[in-house]
């Protein structure tokens, strides 16, 4: 088949993986590469506590989640999104269903046998898969972009392909794949890439040797926490995350981990205000702290009355210290407001995900780099962020569907040029 009807996936997540479905069941020659010995390691990770696939609210509520980037990722989602997921999925003979959060789940919850049945189909349509490939780049000594150097266990080798999709990750998981490798060639070659920044992250907080050793590992269930940053953007929600050796991370810090990673950019730290009894008003946390306690400790005392004890309990400490803790007027309203200052977001390797990346604006509506003309960019390696609960894998996949798309209309315009 001649290289006018080859197309080079480089990078074998799901967003790759999907270009290369896309552009298989078009008829193109499709030749996918990864540095790792077998694709979709990130997918699988995730799946071990079960696989999110997408999540169930309509597509007018989904968009939102991506905050700064909704104008740039509602098209793509609008052309394959939460129900096209799905529907998808049960073309490879997996069920889904909806989980009480909303999120959507295979019906066995386990990410490897979508993947296998994923990857049969994918080989079933043609498609070459080239494993232990780094991309190097492109040739040295050619003009064009699509003649592609590999670094391989054999020594190093090139291809040749009519276009190229770049899906190659952000930064997280590095021991993955996903290592930002890419950007400082995609910024030589002129395409403007964003600092590859955590995103879905933890932090660091400064606790104590004392609270360290004592709560490292425990979790803050049902509680809220509530931020707003330097520019009156708000966040406040209810649900769980877990005090670490250094800090905190979580579902909830998670969800507001964007705001928080900000305002520590700009301001140095950010604090994020902990209601530690979110199903208690105020004034019933007050009168229960104010309430007389006889000769039982304070300790006791709030244990009884709120049912405040282990890491509920130690960070009040922590933060009030023993002498705060005894103040009644001052401890009731920090049971609902307490101050946890966050000093700077845990490196971008060990984040869920990463934000920045290749800028929109370096790219045309097909998602081509404009520098490079007929390389396109798809998944993570994108500017764009989104909380967990299935709005990454489904942006990610959607992306990647763009972008083949993009290639197939260049290829089709150029036969007709020829």
């Amino acid at each position: 088949m001649s290289i006018e009807n080859t197309v080079a996936v480089i990078g074998g997540g799901p967003a790759g993986l999907m270009a290369a479905e896309v552009l298989s069941a078009a008829g193109r020659q499709v030749h996918l590469y990864d540095a790792m010995p077998s694709v979709g390691r990130k997918f699988l990770l995730a799946g071990r506590g079960g696989l999110n696939l997408t999540h169930s609210e309509d597509l007018a509520t989904f968009v939102t989640r991506f905050g700064e980037r909704r104008a740039q990722i509602e098209p793509l989602l609008q052309s394959f999104g939460p129900e096209a997921l799905r529907a998808w999925a049960q073309g490879l003979g997996i069920e889904t269903f909806v989980g009480t959060s909303g999120r959507v789940f295979p019906a066995d919850m386990k990410a490897a046998p979508l993947l296998r049945a994923w990857l049969h189909r994918l080989r079933a349509a043609g498609v070459q898969f080239h494993m232990r490939h780094r991309w190097l780049g492109a040739s040295d000594a050619a003009l064009s972009p699509t003649a592609l150097r590999f670094a391989t266990p054999a020594g190093e080798v090139q291809a040749e392909a009519s276009a190229v999709v770049l899906a190659l990750g952000g930064a997280s998981w590095p021991r993955l794949g996903s290592d930002g490798a890419w950007v400082p060639w995609l910024q030589a070659h002129g395409v403007a890439v964003e600092a590859l920044q955590p995103a879905n992250c933890g932090f660091d907080v400064g606790w104590s040797e004392h609270f360290s050793t004592r709560f490292a590992g425990q979790p803050f269930k049902s509680v809220a926490i509530a931020f707003t940053d330097g520019q009156g953007r708000h966040f406040a929600r209810k649900g769980e995350f877990v005090a670490t050796a250094t800090g905190v991370e979580g579902s909830l810090v998670y969800a507001a981990s964007g705001l928080l990673r900000d305002e520590i950019a700009v301001r140095g730290s950010a604090t994020m205000l902990l209601d530690l009894l979110p199903d208690r008003s105020a004034e019933q946390v007050h009168a229960a702290v104010m309430h007389p306690r006889g000769s039982r400790s304070l300790s006791s005392h709030l244990k009884s009355r709120l049912g405040l004890d282990g890491v509920k309990a130690g960070v009040l400490y922590e933060v009030l210290g023993r002498d705060g803790v005894q103040a009644g007027e001052a401890l009731s309203r920090s049971i609902k407001a307490l101050p946890i200052r966050l000093a700077a977001a845990r490196p971008v390797a060990e984040a869920i995900s990463s934000a920045g990346g290749v800028r929109f604006d370096a790219l045309d509506e097909q998602l081509m780099a404009r520098a490079l003309p007929g390389v396109f960019c798809a998944g993570e390696m994108l500017d764009w962020e989104a909380p967990t609960g299935g709005y990454l894998l489904t942006a990610s996949m959607a992306s990647g569907a763009a972008a083949a798309r993009g290639v197939l209309q260049r290829m089709q315009e150029s036969s007709y040029k020829r």
